[in-house]
């Protein structure tokens, strides 16, 4: 038993000695672990604490930087203000006086568009080939004074010695017609034509009321095929190489300058006309035309008149027709854009005695667009035996006959040209200056000059200036009043000068 309990004694003591030991080591390790923990929760702590202080920090450069973004949009939307103030600026009128102008300016073209949106709206005239006519006129009454006599007291194109006139006419209304028609090879076929009631000088005519009213007369007519940059034509109308005329309202009938360096005369033409775009808005284009020159005013004779036999001109009597052709720069519109152009003309001529003479002249026009709604045109031309254009003081030639040396015969050369300048003021209100002059060398003159009653026979050069202010509260009402001065020279007299003052009211329809 002593043994057994002395055995089981140690057995015992190791039990505890190993439960103690495992305990100890536990113990130990618990400590261990809570000291490391202890330690991990310290530095993470230190950690936590710096990198919050990095957020904060970094919360601040944001902040600060999110402030200096803030300032940077500021500064950029002042800049964009301040450059769209200045566009806008540059864009506008920089005057409340201009700014009004504008107003303006925009009010007229309303109304403009209002009247031709009216127009479109009204019913259209029927004609027998259904395709669309359209009526037009302009009814013009036309008062004037004139300060000394006048070769026409209404349509006065040359001043002579005596007393003045003053008076009123309705012979310068003028109707019209413009007609289109079916295509033809592509093309768009086009008609006008229009008439006025100063046919003929009527001191003669039958009736007291046969002057006041005139006679009805064809001035102009055009039909034409057009494609997109060429046009085929024939007309009756001013010739191709001077394409421009001057703006009046007291001179339709015969047109401003006319026999002062205008070549307005309407004849008988057929031609072509190509255009070669050079850009979207600029061309070069170049035309040609025969051409069935007129004869002058009846100066020389009147026989033939009496039987009732008409005359051939001088220019048929030659059998040939005449031939014109003229190139331009034309940029922009046709009736507003720039155009400089030159031209020449020829035309082969046989007087009923048989002589035989050639027209020919060369010519340049142009019309120039300046700032200010400003404008230059014009044309000038240098030739020979230019009466039947509207030049050579009426005439193409001069003769004379002696029973023992015969028929003496000259034609005439020929020089002069007219300018104008316009002024836009607003879409109602326009003025116009102008200047003109057609000479022909007094030298060829003089030996034929007749008696002093052959005012154009002896006429050696005549100038015209001229300026006007034409209103036009509608575009179909409007207002004028011109003043021009004839001064006439008479190879073999003093030169004749005489004033005219003309107002004028018209209704275009």
């Amino acid at each position: 038993m002593t043994q057994l309990h002395a055995s089981a004694f140690p057995e015992r003591t190791s039990l505890r000695v190993r439960q103690f030991f495992v305990f100890s080591v536990l113990f130990s390790a618990t400590g261990l672990i809570a000291i490391a923990q202890s330690e991990g929760n310290e530095n993470l702590a230190v950690k936590v604490q710096q990198l919050t202080e990095a957020m904060d920090q970094a919360q601040k450069q944001i902040e600060s930087s999110q402030h200096e973004l803030e300032q940077l949009r500021s500064q950029l939307a002042k800049l964009q203000q301040q450059l769209a103030e200045s566009h806008i600026a540059a864009a506008q009128p920089s005057s409340a006086a201009e700014l009004a102008a504008a107003v303006e300016q925009i009010r007229e073209q309303q109304s403009v568009a209002e009247a031709q949106i009216a127009t479109h709206e009204q019913s259209k005239v029927e004609s027998e080939s259904k395709y669309p006519v359209k009526l037009s006129g302009l009814v013009l009454l036309n008062g004037f004074i004139n300060t000394s006599q006048m070769d026409d007291p209404v349509t006065p194109s040359m001043a002579l010695a005596g007393s003045g006139s003053t008076g009123a006419s309705m012979r310068q209304t003028v109707l019209g017609f413009d007609a289109r028609g079916p295509q033809l090879f592509n093309g768009r076929t086009h008609a006008d034509a229009r008439v006025d009631f100063d046919g003929a000088a009527l001191q003669s005519g039958v009736g007291t009321n046969a002057y006041a009213g005139g006679l009805l007369r064809l001035r102009t007519a055009h039909a034409d095929l057009n494609w997109q940059h060429s046009q085929v034509f024939f007309s009756l109308d001013h010739p191709i190489i001077a394409p421009n005329t001057p703006t009046s309202l007291t001179a339709v009938a015969l047109p401003a300058l006319g026999w002062s360096g205008n070549l307005w005369t309407w004849n008988p033409q057929v031609g072509i006309t190509q255009d070669m775009p050079l850009n979207d808005s600029q061309r070069f284009r170049v035309q040609a035309a025969l051409i069935d020159v007129m004869n002058p005013a009846q100066i020389y004779t009147n026989a033939g008149l009496s039987s009732g036999v008409v005359n051939a001109t001088t220019a048929e009597n030659s059998r040939w027709p005449g031939a014109e052709g003229r190139v331009a720069f034309v940029g922009g519109a046709d009736d507003t854009g720039i155009q400089l152009g030159i031209g020449g003309l020829f035309a082969p001529h046989r007087t009923p005695g048989g002589t035989r003479f050639n027209s020919w002249a060369g010519t340049v026009d142009y019309r120039i667009p300046l700032p200010g709604r400003v404008e230059l045109s014009g044309s000038g031309y240098v030739g020979e035996a230019l009466g039947g254009l509207g030049g050579g003081a009426f005439k193409d030639y001069v003769f004379s006959f002696d029973p023992i040396a015969g028929y003496s015969f000259q034609n005439l050369h020929d020089y002069g040209g007219w300018v104008q300048i316009k002024e836009r003021a607003s879409e109602h209100l326009e003025f116009n200056a102008a200047l003109g002059t057609d000479q022909v060398p007094a030298a060829e003159l003089r030996p034929y000059a007749g008696d002093a009653l052959a005012y154009y026979l002896n006429l050696a050069r005549n100038v015209t200036y001229t300026g006007n202010v034409i209103y036009k509260p509608s575009a179909y009402l409007m207002f004028s009043l011109e003043y021009r001065r004839l001064q006439s020279s008479p190879v073999n007299e003093y030169s004749a000068t005489g004033d005219v003052i003309g107002i004028a009211t018209g209704y275009r329809f």
